[in-house]
């Protein structure tokens, strides 16, 4: 029963993905200005720029409570049509579903190293964001927790934050970060952008003249990591280490969101 049960939601779901996009397509987030983090923003702007990349409009709504609000507890998540979608990942083949991809030109050696370089950059520097945020005493008690609870009264803001620094650091612990320096934690994320600014060399992007996922996704975390304000700015040096990787932030902003009468991000 359960097979048939799985056909039949991927049918529907194939019905509803052959539809085209439609001009109301929203995005949600938590609120820009007062409670979104530096990780969930870094990961709002990926979409962003994916959607973009892919001329796909797309509203951006900013909701205090988008965190619960999503199917999976993360942001960001889409609203098209009937089908609600979170997270870069899934919104990705939800898109490729409905006939729009940006890897469907690289052969698989290709769809490989760009799957590698997206695993790096969720394990290295969207990690390093989540460390910072709720392991780094300075941020948490500066930054973080006013920010994560400023939507709600007193006590349920101290709830809520102690109760999601509790879940991150629980995650830390179970891949290995638990006991991490902010030093080491810096030297990986510059190990990653060391790595990422190699294979992009003098490329406009890393598969040189068209843009892919990949683009999207390491644009939102270095754009916002450069455009954060936090306790120091000992992260972003590490990004503006790279030239080629400063160069890039500023091209696809300048292409993909300035150009497109959306304005300067920052």
């Amino acid at each position: 029963f359960s097979i048939f049960l799985e056909i039949f939601v991927n049918f529907i779901l194939m019905l509803y993905s052959a539809e085209p996009w439609p001009e109301n397509a929203t995005l949600y987030q938590q609120l820009k200005g007062e409670q979104i983090l530096l990780s969930d923003n870094a990961a709002s702007l990926a979409v962003q720029a994916f959607l973009q990349m892919c001329n796909l409009p797309i509203k951006v709504v900013c909701r205090a409570n988008a965190e619960y609000m999503s199917p999976s507890g993360k942001v960001p998540f889409i609203h098209v049509g009937n089908q609600v979608v979170s997270e870069l990942g899934p919104i990705v083949q939800f898109v490729k579903a409905k006939g729009h991809s940006l890897s469907d030109g690289l052969d698989e050696v290709q769809k490989a190293e760009m799957k590698a370089y997206m695993e790096l950059v969720n394990n290295m520097l969207l990690t390093a964001e989540l460390y910072l945020q709720w392991c780094d005493e300075a941020t948490v008690g500066e930054i973080t927790h006013a920010r994560y609870g400023s939507p709600y009264p007193w006590p349920l803001n101290h709830i809520l934050a102690y109760q999601k620094q509790w879940e991150i650091k629980r995650k830390m612990k179970a891949i290995g970060w638990g006991k991490k320096t902010l030093d080491q934690v810096l030297e990986d994320v510059d190990q990653c952008c060391q790595a990422l600014s190699q294979r992009l060399g003098t490329q406009p992007y890393f598969f040189n003249k068209q843009p892919t996922e990949l683009d999207a996704l390491v644009f939102g975390h270095l754009y916002t990591i450069l455009t954060t304000q936090l306790t120091n700015d000992e992260l972003s040096e590490k990004v503006k280490n790279y030239s080629n990787l400063l160069a890039f932030c500023r091209r696809i902003e300048q292409h993909y969101f300035e150009d497109r009468g959306k304005g300067r991000l920052s």
